[in-house]
């Protein structure tokens, strides 16, 4: 222990009790607080961007022509994709559901379609998701003619808002 004898002034501080000076804990907050922000600024979702690339097309003895062509990025996480079953084949959605989910595209539960059956795989985007449609579309060998704007449609229950929504048809099952 300390020895009773000894002024106040000449013993020494107990280590437990140590307290940092105030400009040392401002220093320490400011990292903190810019850590923070970094981290939180390093996790936030990229937006998916469009740019438009001309694409000058000529032959010999023609004039240019410069065409214009749409090339966006499409991060197959944030594509919420609902695949509805459209036929009698059972579990078909739920195959198609399985083969998109192991390709990284986000999926809901696989679902049974509405209304009459398609005569063929039908593919709705919501706006904005259309070239995310067509990478599906090509994914699943269905052709890009199938794919088409939800507009007022309700081809699901509860699937309004879904991005992207697939209505495998008889064709679908010959795959």
């Amino acid at each position: 222990m300390s020895d009773p004898s000894t002024p106040a002034h000449e013993r020494r501080a107990n280590p437990a009790h140590f307290q940092p000076s105030v400009p040392v804990m401002l220093v320490l907050v400011v990292l903190l607080v810019a850590g923070a922000y970094v981290m939180l600024r390093a996790h936030a979702p990229a937006s998916a961007t469009s740019s438009t690339v001309p694409t000058s097309l000529t032959s010999p003895g023609a004039s240019s022509t410069t065409v214009p062509t749409s090339s966006a990025a499409v991060v197959k996480s944030r594509v919420r994709v609902q695949v509805a079953n459209g036929t009698l084949v059972t579990g078909l959605a739920g195959t198609y559901t399985h083969q998109l989910l192991t390709q990284g595209w986000d999926v809901l539960p696989a679902a049974n379609a509405l209304g009459a059956r398609p005569a063929a795989t039908e593919i709705f985007y919501n706006p904005g998701f259309k070239q995310a449609a067509r990478m599906l579309a090509s994914s699943i060998q269905v052709s890009p003619s199938a794919v088409a704007a939800l507009g007022g449609l309700n081809p699901v229950a509860g699937a309004h808002n879904d991005d992207v929504i697939i209505i495998l048809g008889p064709d679908a099952s010959k795959k």
